[in-house]
């Protein structure tokens, strides 16, 4: 086998390494991913994923984009209760408080909101989901880069799930063009976690 021959074969090689995980995360979620919250089904439970809170206290861009979403669905009757999932930290660094405070002021009532301060990474939010609060269906609300991922995630793990998209490419393309790239790397250890646990 001549050099060229070789290195031909070694890039396609590393090409599909690098495209198949997408392309499952993809096919997994085809036809599960909504523009519009008006176009979402009804559900008792929309999920929202964390994204980072300011020093302030304050949500990210990113993060301001799907609760607005979220409270879209509420006010349109689409759901009754908001599981606002994501991490915390030292030194009050606290994204589901952050997400709370966010939607009450968008007017979603207090008791329709539900924090889970575990939701460390996707997995662990769409394995909480289910373990933790019981749920088998639900509507969930992040970015479109990121909705793909988690969709499939979350039916790997028995969730009938249906995902609302905010789509962040006006509002935050510096943002919107990282979420991208950053899926490539991690849709390869989702599809591992989907297909073994």
């Amino acid at each position: 086998m001549t050099r060229r021959r070789w290195f031909g074969l070694a890039a396609a090689a590393a090409v599909l390494a690098l495209a198949t995980p997408t392309l499952w995360a993809y096919w997994a979620s085809a036809g599960r991913i909504l523009s519009d919250p008006a176009d979402a089904p009804s559900e008792d439970v929309t999920m929202v994923l964390g994204a980072g809170v300011r020093a302030d206290g304050t949500p990210s861009r990113l993060l301001a984009g799907r609760l607005d979403v979220a409270a879209a669905l509420y006010h349109l009757g689409r759901t009754r209760t908001l599981l606002v999932s994501g991490g915390t930290a030292p030194g009050g660094y606290d994204e589901p408080a952050a997400m709370r405070r966010y939607l009450e002021t968008a007017g979603v009532p207090a008791a329709a909101i539900v924090e889970d301060p575990l939701g460390l990474d996707t997995w662990a939010s769409c394995l909480r989901a289910r373990d933790e609060f019981g749920l088998s269906r639900l509507l969930v609300v992040s970015q479109r880069f990121h909705l793909p991922r988690t969709v499939a995630l979350c039916r790997s793990l028995g969730l009938d799930a249906v995902g609302v998209a905010h789509d962040s490419k006006d509002t935050n393309p510096p943002g919107t063009r990282q979420g991208y790239l950053r899926e490539v790397a991690a849709s390869a250890p989702a599809m591992v976690r989907a297909l073994f646990g």
